[in-house]
């Protein structure tokens, strides 16, 4: 166990080493067990957070406002648009007066080829951790909270389990690509063989990629990318199919959302389900565009663990802002 993760930040998924992961792992089931029994928790009395949204958000906001409350702090709810950083504020201006007025500064900031630069260059300029709450590149919190839940379903030991992230048709709006690159970055140092499938125009960063075979490299698992998505969903044990969009194809969203409207037929049914094994999970960040991008068999399902999931973000982010903001 690492145990002096005081005042680090938390903004690429490699940022902490597999040890320290598995420290927020430990910790999370510890809160989790706690908050069930009703055991007082305020590790982080008096602390106050800032929650800098960017992007919208229902899940992000709801379980970093209550899970700093329940860690005995507070979450001070901030939205760009309404404040001077949408005239002028700069990310050093944000790190160096944030890192005084708070204890951390969580931010949410999606836009492509923008969102990881602001963070950085707000920690930067701040004496305070801070905690990337999902960003054009990566979405760590998310991903801590998928490997928690893949472990209470499927164990500790996962090694040579399959785990399908693949691409899925959404209409909505063209999604960050944050969440399959956190996925194929985490997943592989966990022991889990890691396919990858997506129409070709969705294909993701060429560094993340480079960095993801890397750490199957060196944990000794498989990773592999296809083309097809019934060919991914076979003998899956875990399947992560969700959307996003084709900014490293292009970054023009009106020719993106035309690309997009070609693999309408890459919707997670119950008939590319059943090429999964019979006892696979099926995982989504949510929110999922609901017979678009999954059926409501599937999503609804006996399969289905997103509630869940979506559970362990809170006991996740609470673990690591108990660490990180002592």
């Amino acid at each position: 166990m690492q145990t002096d993760l005081r005042n680090r930040d938390l903004i690429g998924d490699l940022d902490f080493s597999k040890e320290e992961v598995e420290t927020v792992l430990d910790v999370a089931f510890d809160l989790k067990r706690k908050r069930a029994l009703g055991e007082p928790h305020a590790y982080l009395r008096d602390k106050v957070l800032a929650m800098l949204f960017f992007f919208s958000s229902t899940r992000t906001r709801g379980s970093f406002e209550a899970g700093i409350a329940q860690l005995g702090g507070h979450g001070a709810f901030i939205e760009s648009k309404s404040t001077q950083i949408s005239h002028g504020d700069t990310p050093k201006e944000i790190g160096e007066i944030f890192g005084r007025y708070y204890d951390g500064i969580a931010i949410r900031h999606c836009d492509w080829a923008i969102g990881n630069g602001y963070l950085n260059a707000v920690a930067k300029a701040s004496r305070v951790p801070v905690l990337n709450m999902q960003c054009d590149v990566y979405h760590p919190f998310q991903c801590l909270a998928d490997l928690m839940t893949i472990i209470e379903k499927k164990g500790r030991d996962l090694r040579r389990k399959k785990m399908v992230v693949s691409w899925a048709y959404a209409a909505s709006y063209q999604k960050p690509m944050s969440v399959p690159q956190s996925l194929i970055l985490q997943m592989p140092r966990f022991g889990l063989d890691v396919v990858l499938a997506h129409p070709p125009e969705f294909r993701l960063m060429p560094e993340i990629m480079d960095q993801a075979q890397e750490q199957a490299r060196k944990f000794g698992v498989g990773f592999e990318v296809v083309n097809d998505m019934e060919e991914a969903f076979k003998d899956a044990d875990i399947v992560y199919a969700k959307s996003w969009g084709a900014m490293v194809h292009t970054p023009d969203a009106d020719e993106g959302a035309k690309i997009i409207k070609k693999y309408s037929h890459w919707i997670t049914d119950e008939r590319k389900m059943a090429l999964a094994k019979s006892d696979a999970i099926y995982m989504h960040p949510l929110p999922a565009d609901r017979n678009i991008e999954v059926t409501d068999g599937v999503m609804d399902g006996p399969n289905s663990v997103v509630y869940d999931e979506a559970e362990n973000r809170l006991h996740a982010q609470k673990a690591v802002m108990a660490l990180t903001m002592r």
